[in-house]
Order: C-alpha cells, then structure tokens, then sequence
C-alpha cells in the first residue's frame, strides 16, 4: 500500500484524484494549504506528494524549496494551470520529478503516478544487488541512497543521487545533457538540458572541496560532464 500527500485547494480534483488513486491501493493524505501540506510531509513518511502550484497561503515552487531544504526526498510531481515554458524549468529545477498542467487527463495524472512509483520500486530492488561505490573521499551506496564525503552524511534528492550514481558507476564516460536527460528524467523531458545543468551545479556545491576546480564531476568541453578517473591509481574506485 502506497501512501500519497495530496496537497490542492480545489475539493473537486482532490475528491476525483483520491477515487482513482484507491484503485491503485494508494491511501491518500489530502492538504488544501501549503503550510498543512508542508507540515504532513515533515512528520510523516509518503511514497509521493502531488502538489499543486497555486494555493492560498504559499506558492507550490517555494514549497517544494522547503520540503527539499529540509532533507525531504520524496518524488514531487507539480499540478499547475499555468502554461509557461518558465514554469515547468523552474518546478524542476527546484527538485519536483514531474510537472502536468491542468486541466489534465486524469489517466494521464494516474499514468504519471504509476512510472513514478514503479520507478521507486525498481531502484530499491536494483540497490539490493548494485554495490556501495567508493571513489576518494565519495562513498555512494544504492542500497540505502545515501551519500557520504569523508566521515559526513551529504543530503542530495532523489534525482541527484541518481545523476551522481550514474557517474561514478561509469568514471571517465562523458554524457551528453541529453543523454542524461534520458537516463535519469526520462524521453518526456528531452528540450529541458539546462535543468541538468541546475542539477550538476547543486551537486558539485555539496561534494566539491572547490566548486570551481571540481574534481570529481568534470567538465567535457562540447559534449557534457564526466565522472572523474583522473585521481591517481591508489586513490581510485574501490568497491566495497
């Protein structure tokens, strides 16, 4: 049984969402305000949070700022009845895995839901058999998602841990911002490469000792970003 925060003003959709998220044996958890949503994703434990962009007390793009501030790494994806290419960039850009403007499809809200969790679901059994990594200083283990520099626990969302376990899986292979796109967003969001660019930044800003000489996730010049095989053999990955 998933457990989802619904977090929307319009009783309508709220009612319509929560009827067909049963048929997918999915207990619902509904807010009609940011700060009532902001405070059930603190305290309690959801599989996915659909949230809505316009609300009365606090915009959705700030809330998803808060929630990932605060270390909440539940998928997000974005309801919003705005149509602005601006928009999308930003609600993923602030760490939301989807975005779908209204009015929309219910099967496809519900089609949307589904990939999300099935894609949940496959990661944790994929992090059953994939092995800790160790590069340096960087430890990345899929079987818990965590992320550790040195001694200290680094907080990354859910598509930044996916990013940099792609990359230190393959050091040396450079990716395209397309490529990347595909791998870890998924084909919907191909035409949106400055949202990895976003992505990488935050990254480098929690694992480089100096962002401006990084020297794990690198820079390849015309094509993208590589994870570094550059350290000297003693230091390199060591599987654990």
């Amino acid at each position: 049984m998933k457990n989802i925060l619904m977090i929307e003003d319009d009783p309508n959709i709220l009612e319509l969402v929560e009827i067909h998220l049963k048929d997918f044996h999915c207990t619902t958890t509904m807010a009609s305000t940011g700060e009532a949503g902001i405070r059930h994703a603190l305290t309690n434990a959801f599989d996915l949070i659909l949230l809505d962009i316009t609300l009365p007390d606090i915009d959705g793009v700030e809330i998803c700022r808060i929630l990932r501030a605060e270390k909440i790494s539940t998928p997000i994806i974005m309801l919003t009845a705005r149509t602005e290419e601006i928009d999308k960039v930003i609600g993923l850009e602030t760490g939301a895995d989807d975005y779908i403007t209204k009015p929309f499809s219910i099967r496809e809200l519900m089609a949307r839901v589904k990939a999300i969790l099935r894609r949940t679901e496959i990661s944790k059994h994929a992090g059953d058999v994939q092995e800790k990594i160790t590069f340096y200083e960087l430890t990345v283990d899929p079987q818990k998602r965590k992320v550790l520099l040195g001694n200290n626990k680094i907080e990354v969302t859910p598509k930044e841990f996916d990013l940099l376990y792609l990359f230190i899986s393959n050091p040396g292979k450079s990716y395209s911002r397309d490529n990347l796109l595909t791998l870890v967003w998924g084909y919907e969001f191909k035409g949106y490469e400055h949202t990895v660019n976003s992505h990488i930044n935050r990254l480098r800003a929690k694992i480089e000792p100096d962002i401006n000489k990084p020297q794990y996730i690198l820079t390849t010049w015309g094509i993208g970003y590589r994870f570094t095989d550059e350290i000297k053999q003693h230091d390199k990955k060591q599987v654990q």
